[in-house]
């Protein structure tokens, strides 16, 4: 471990931000949900929820949390799970969604707690999820399309939110709670040892100054 990665890794944590999310519902193309992923380390989220729509989808995104290692992705059974678990956790719920009673993007607060929910590419959000919501959002377009790429308006919307955030001061000081910095460090600096610590239900050894184990890894016991 290079103090250089340490502290690039440190500054990174540092940026992320707890309270703001994505819901991504039962989206068919694994390159839009690559895109999502990537447009949400982009701007510091820390975790992003999805509801998987069939088994094909969901090891794609199970493989896809793996290589994106720098995101956590929370799955939910269905969208009324999500939903309830995103408000009781004080998430405002905004959707981008082509329907009637829409505001500009623009228009919301994103320094609240949010969570952006995109739905399929064809559909949009279900009427499911749609009871949930708090906001509806659109993009303005100039053009003869009436949409863009889910992927692309998903990347819209978060830089508004990023740009809010930024005025607000949301991003000069760490916003992660004490327990899930220390598990992420360890998680990110130490991939191999984390999944087999979360494999067999070991603690995450203590770190030093240095990034480097402080104690013994613990072993797991015959048979776990």
């Amino acid at each position: 471990m290079t103090p250089e990665r340490w502290a690039r890794l440190d500054a990174v944590l540092a940026l992320r931000q707890p309270d703001l999310t994505v819901f991504a519902e039962n989206l068919h193309k694994p390159r839009n949900f690559s895109a999502m992923v990537r447009n949400c380390d982009a701007v510091g989220i820390n975790k992003m929820h999805v509801v998987a729509d069939d088994d094909d989808v969901r090891c794609h995104w199970n493989t896809s949390q793996g290589a994106e290692k720098w995101m956590r992705i929370q799955t939910h059974h269905n969208a009324e799970d999500a939903c309830t678990h995103l408000k009781s956790s004080g998430f405002q719920l905004v959707a981008a969604h082509l329907g009637d009673a829409t505001r500009d993007y623009r228009d919301i607060d994103y320094t609240r707690p949010t969570a952006l929910v995109l739905g399929t590419e064809l559909f949009g959000v279900s009427t499911i999820t749609l009871a949930y919501v708090d906001q509806q959002i659109r993009i303005p377009m100039m053009g003869v399309s009436q949409s863009l790429n889910v992927s692309v308006a998903c990347a819209v919307v978060l830089y508004e939110a990023q740009r809010q955030r930024q005025a607000a001061g949301l991003y000069q000081r760490c916003r992660l709670n004490d327990e899930t910095l220390r598990r992420q460090r360890f998680e990110w600096l130490h991939p191999v040892l984390a999944d087999y610590c979360q494999r067999h239900g070991l603690e995450y050894p203590a770190l030093d100054e240095a990034g480097e184990l402080r104690e013994p890894m613990p072993k797991a016991e015959p048979g776990s």
